[in-house]
């Protein structure tokens, strides 16, 4: 299979992206062809060669010595001295976390130029990059959700205390605060509107149990990973969820019952069809009181969720050839032809 890693982009997981590329490179080196695709804090996409799938060639700059893409109905290309040469990008795979890759803009972008991307298309996008969305989503699917409000820098939360507020349009724990008394709330609110100009807020549950469940949509059968209870102190802030999400080693199943099990599968399903038709998602659930709770879906987890899988390399490829197919129409003029006729013209 030839896939083509797409990477970076505007957002403030841009260095996570870096990451969940350089480590997908390693998962799939192996038994697929691989090309590689940066686009950079300008929105200027560059082709980077296999060997130079390392950090420290992005924070030095070094990529921008290699050759600058165009994107048209061809795929992408680059200028040679007569002509664009276009590269055989396969199927790409979006791995661009948060603004860009999660927003809905490269999703558009690929339907508008006819592209095969393993990714969110632009309704699960707008669904899953904000967190009110994402709530909406649920509850419209009898899905239970934490209670919520959202606030702005001039508003305060009218919650009781404990509360956490997380900036509305971001993932990867970034900007997470957790309030526990009135003297906390300058500092949570400062934490969140570093990043958004809106923030939810939910209750902050003491020793909540939490849960992921990776997986995805194959000639209309699931394919779900293990689930995971990822470890944490009070939260699961960023330190804790990505010093090691390069992880590709698998993770150890939770010590749950069947029947828990089975209800987040049961919730996931509900989720993901048919809207995130074409990509791999991850659902985090928090468990309170014999009760699940959806928390929030992640369109393009951290390196994919790899570990989550016994066979990814196997569950990409899968996915890659079950690509949702755009409705194609076909734009006659038959309607003006027949005003026309009727006027005599």
């Amino acid at each position: 299979m030839h896939f083509t890693l797409l990477f970076g982009g505007v957002s403030f997981e841009h260095e996570i992206s870096i990451v969940t590329a350089i480590t997908l490179k390693k998962l799939l080196e192996q038994e697929h062809t691989l090309e590689f695709i940066f686009l950079d804090g300008n929105r200027e996409f560059y082709l980077i060669e296999a060997d130079s799938m390392k950090s420290s060639y992005f924070a030095k700059q070094k990529y921008k010595k290699n050759k600058k893409l165009a994107l048209s109905q061809d795929g992408f290309s680059y200028k040679t001295l007569f002509s664009q040469q276009k590269i055989s990008e396969g199927v790409l795979l979006n791995l661009i976390h948060g603004g860009d890759g999660e927003d809905g803009k490269l999703a558009s972008l690929f339907d508008f130029f006819g592209l095969d991307y393993v990714g969110p298309r632009l309704e699960a996008s707008v669904v899953s990059f904000n967190k009110l969305y994402t709530k909406t989503y649920a509850k419209s699917l009898g899905v239970d959700v934490l209670d919520y409000e959202v606030i702005t820098p001039k508003i305060d939360p009218t919650f009781e205390y404990p509360f956490i507020i997380k900036p509305l349009r971001l993932g990867s724990s970034i900007g997470i605060a957790i309030a526990k008394e009135p003297k906390d709330l300058e500092y949570a609110k400062d934490s969140a509107f570093e990043y958004d100009i809106e923030a939810i807020v939910e209750p902050f549950i003491q020793g909540v149990r939490e849960f992921n469940l990776a997986g995805c949509m194959v000639e209309d059968e699931f394919i779900y990973s293990i689930v995971e209870e990822p470890t944490k102190e009070e939260f699961l802030d960023f330190n804790k969820k990505y010093l090691d999400f390069s992880r590709t080693e698998e993770v150890q199943k939770a010590d749950i019952s069947d029947e828990l099990e089975s209800k987040m599968r049961e919730i996931f399903a509900k989720i993901y069809n048919p809207i995130f038709r074409g990509s791999l998602i991850r659902c985090d659930f928090f468990y309170v009181d014999g009760k699940l709770y959806l928390n929030e879906i992640n369109p393009i987890p951290g390196s994919m969720a790899n570990y989550l899988f016994d066979d990814f390399n196997a569950i990409i490829q899968k996915l890659a050839h079950n690509l949702p197919k755009q409705h194609q129409i076909d734009v006659s003029y038959n309607y003006i032809d027949s005003i026309q006729r009727a006027k005599g013209k």
